[in-house]
């Protein structure tokens, strides 16, 4: 199977791409040929997360745009490409609130040349998922377009609500989740009018290696090993559901290869913590792999500021359907996942640093803050 892998030199796509290339064949008995690697290198972008792919001719990288319907259509014909995994997305909320236009021009519009040129590609090679609703790969179906999205298009959850499922309303509270929102409906409404054979998966927060350093998790380690300040928004009883990001690869793999074509599945760590408890956990497990940045306690270190404005107060997934029909479980808890990253980015302070001064882009910047 060759797959066109958008956004794969971000955070969940390098991982991603890692994961099909090292174990999916083996754990989907899938046989993986080709694994093209489409992303644009916008900030969050950073080519030394798949570095040490160059050389293994199973995967090629291509800087380029989901928006150039021209490129991806010779992408997808020059490598006979069976299946998409669309992950590339602007993905910060805080951006989100402060320039909205990019969101909708790369979530939205993005998304949809995207699906246009994959359904034009499928007609030129006599290939449609008319036959094959209700299959899924591993059943017959010819090929596959997985469309990767989040639980933030559902909105906000109070605390005694039921955790998100397939069918929760949706209901996005930011300019990123109602780009996000736009992508999905898109997303089934090419399944159903053109019988495009879409797959749609929606996740809870991801944490683990190669997440860009403004992100909550390495943007907290960093600060925590310098001794600097902790911003912790509001009073820090924000509740996300936390998902470790090879568990979520794993299930984005199986979604593509044994989910069903038009149906949609939700992918949570089942690890439900306040924003205050996740920050005070990296803290210990910080201080216990790096003893000597141990010079200033917890207390000392948080410092809560003004909420971010329309901030969704919980989220949670209810993963059942995906444990029960494609066997996923996630691998960590939260406390192993967290000792996994945190040791990551200890052991890589040079990576961290590429993107503190811009080298990573060829530019010098100041430290993130």
């Amino acid at each position: 199977m060759n797959i066109l892998v958008t956004g794969g030199a971000g955070f969940i796509g390098s991982n991603l791409v890692h994961y099909l290339l090292r174990d999916a064949a083996e754990e989907l008995a899938v046989p993986i040929g080709k694994v093209v690697n489409l992303d644009k290198l916008t900030y969050a972008g950073n080519r030394s997360s798949i570095a040490d792919l160059d050389g293994d001719p199973r995967h090629v990288f291509v800087q380029g745009d989901i928006g150039d319907e021209e490129l991806v259509g010779r992408l997808l014909r020059e490598h006979e490409i069976d299946a998409v995994m669309h992950l590339a997305a602007e993905s910060h909320v805080d951006r989100s609130i402060d320039g909205p236009e990019a969101f909708i021009l790369t979530n939205v519009v993005g998304t949809f040349r995207l699906l246009d040129a994959f359904r034009k590609y499928l007609a030129e090679s006599g290939r449609t998922a008319l036959p094959h609703y209700g299959k899924s790969i591993a059943d017959g179906g010819e090929s596959a377009f997985l469309h990767v999205s989040t639980d933030e298009v559902y909105g906000s959850l109070g605390a005694d609500d039921p955790a998100f499922c397939e069918t929760t309303p949706y209901a996005p509270n930011s300019p990123y989740s109602a780009s996000k929102a736009g992508s999905d409906h898109l997303a089934r409404a090419y399944h159903h009018t053109y019988g495009m054979p879409v797959i749609t998966t929606n996740c809870s927060n991801n944490y683990g290696p190669f997440q860009f350093p403004e992100k909550l998790l390495p943007l907290m380690i960093q600060k925590t090993l310098r001794g600097e300040s902790l911003p912790v928004y509001g009073d820090g009883s924000n509740v996300r559901d936390w998902l470790y990001v090879e568990d979520h690869c794993r299930g984005l793999a199986m979604a593509l290869v044994r989910g069903t074509i038009g149906e949609t599945y939700v992918i949570g760590g089942k690890n439900e913590m306040r924003n205050i408890d996740v920050v005070k956990a990296l803290i210990d497990t910080v201080h216990e792999l790096a003893p000597e940045s141990a010079v200033k306690s917890a207390d000392e270190l948080i410092t809560y500021v003004r909420d971010r404005p329309g901030h969704d107060r919980r989220y949670a997934i209810n993963p059942e359907r995906i444990e029960s029909e494609l066997g996923w479980s996630p691998r960590e808890n939260f406390a192993s996942g967290l000792r996994k990253t945190v040791q990551w980015y200890l052991d890589r302070q040079d990576w961290i640093r590429s993107i503190e001064d811009g080298s990573y882009r060829g530019e010098r910047l100041g430290t993130l803050a």
